[in-house]
């Protein structure tokens, strides 16, 4: 057990060099509070813009302040390399790379199977390594360990590995890197112990599992609980919609329980990289195993079709002008996947986007976070908030409720108005459809 000691001195000390694969918005804010702890980072990316950006001293992550990219990378505590052969100087490697879904719903690991490719020529006596990409049980064990293991080597004594999840939320001001609890297991118990050493100088709390299996399923559970339960009132949405009941007042009714009921509320679709695509990890991981998770997918289901009841509304209010939606002018408020941040992927607003424009409306956005998007292989420039951009729209569907925007500017200005979020408030009720 020499080598593992040696690892959880130098993590004590702080001399270990970290790696971390990925600078998106999970790997940088993980490097900066390595870096912020003491530590020397180093940061793998493929992507140059990325490295030099980092090694600007600039931050291009909303949560990652700009001021301590630029103190850190200033001090030699922080940098940037597209140079992989660097990992063979790192004690502990991270890789927060991409877990995207295929088309087919199916798991795409290629981003994990590459960084551990680059790790696999390099690796060294002692150095830990721990996978914090979301991804289905089993990932670890069944497919990094493979990559890793050499004949004369033996995991837990010679090298170390473990799954931690990631449990980011952008734009989150309370809970960020620092004070949320740290999920971490290993293959084995020597490795439970080198990640439990290594997040403890970083993070206020970890918590240590039993196996990377557990650790990889802590994850999929917390976003596929997100996952059915906005699933489920987005259902309720729909039901009251068709009884002509204001869901939102029955959600804020109940929330008064004091206990058994916790409020979620609906919306136009599901984004962010985690709560679309962790769900649908953990049913085709129950499918391999012959389980059929029909619940989890009912949820998915329901989630996937809210942008085509969005856009049914905006059918329904310019019916109300008469009006078609083949050449009217429509305005969504908001292309971020969530209020108050830059974040744009797997926006249901996009959706709403491209099925508008496919029915012949002419599109157009609005966002104070986002200067423009990739839209129907063009880029779309964001268009200005302000009175007159609100009048020359036949429709104004509110996607995003960022709490920058002045609402009553749209809820006197608008001509109708679709809003996905309550954000108006009973500002005004006439032309205003709501889910």
């Amino acid at each position: 057990m020499a080598a593992a000691s040696r690892t959880e001195e130098k993590l004590k000390r702080r001399t270990a060099r970290i790696g971390v694969i990925g600078l998106g918005y999970v790997g940088l804010p993980l490097a900066v509070e390595f870096a912020k702890a003491g530590f020397r980072v180093t940061g793998f990316e493929i992507n140059e813009h990325r490295v030099g950006e980092l090694n600007r001293g600039r931050s291009y992550i909303q949560d990652v302040p700009a001021r301590e990219v630029r103190d850190l990378v200033r001090e030699g505590k922080l940098r940037g390399t597209m140079n992989f052969d660097e990992l063979r100087r790192m004690d502990a490697i991270d890789i927060c790379v991409p877990t995207p879904l295929r088309k087919t719903k199916d798991p795409d690991v290629s981003f994990i199977l590459a960084a551990v490719r680059e790790i696999a020529p390099r690796l060294q006596r002692g150095q830990l390594i721990v996978l914090e990409s979301t991804t289905y049980p089993g990932t670890t064990d069944e497919l990094v360990l493979p990559l890793l293991q050499r004949d004369s080597w033996k995991i837990g004594r010679d090298f170390f590995l473990a799954f931690s999840p990631e449990r980011v939320d952008p734009g989150n001001p309370t809970y960020q890197t620092h004070n949320i609890p740290k999920v971490v297991g290993g293959v084995t118990p020597a490795c439970s112990r080198a990640a439990a050493a290594l997040y403890s100088t970083v993070v206020n709390r970890v918590v240590p599992v039993s196996s990377t299996q557990v650790a990889e399923m802590v994850k999929l559970l917390e976003n596929t609980f997100r996952s059915v339960n906005i699933g489920l009132v987005n259902e309720v949405a729909l039901m009251c919609d068709k009884m002509k009941i204001d869901v939102w007042e029955v959600i804020d009714a109940a929330a008064t329980k004091p206990f058994g009921f916790m409020p979620f509320y609906p919306g136009p679709g599901l984004g962010g990289h985690c709560i679309p695509v962790d769900p649908f990890y953990l049913s085709w991981k129950a499918r391999q195993s012959g389980f059929e998770a029909r619940f989890i997918e009912l949820a998915g289901q329901v989630n996937g079709s809210m942008p085509y009841h969005v856009v049914n509304r905006v059918r329904e209010a310019l019916n109300s002008r008469r009006k078609s939606v083949r050449g009217s002018r429509v305005l969504v408020l908001g292309v971020a996947y969530k209020s108050d941040i830059d974040d744009v992927r797997e926006s249901p607003s996009l959706d709403i986007l491209d099925i508008l424009e496919k029915e012949g409306a002419k599109v157009a956005f609005c966002d104070p976070y986002v200067d423009s998007i990739h839209h129907a292989g063009r880029r779309l420039k964001a268009t200005p908030f302000r009175a007159s951009t609100l009048q020359s729209a036949d429709c104004v569907v509110i996607a995003t409720a960022h709490k920058i925007l002045d609402y009553s500017l749209v809820a006197k200005h608008a001509k109708t108005i679709v809003d996905s979020r309550n954000a108006l408030k009973g500002r005004r009720r006439n032309g205003v459809f709501r889910l």
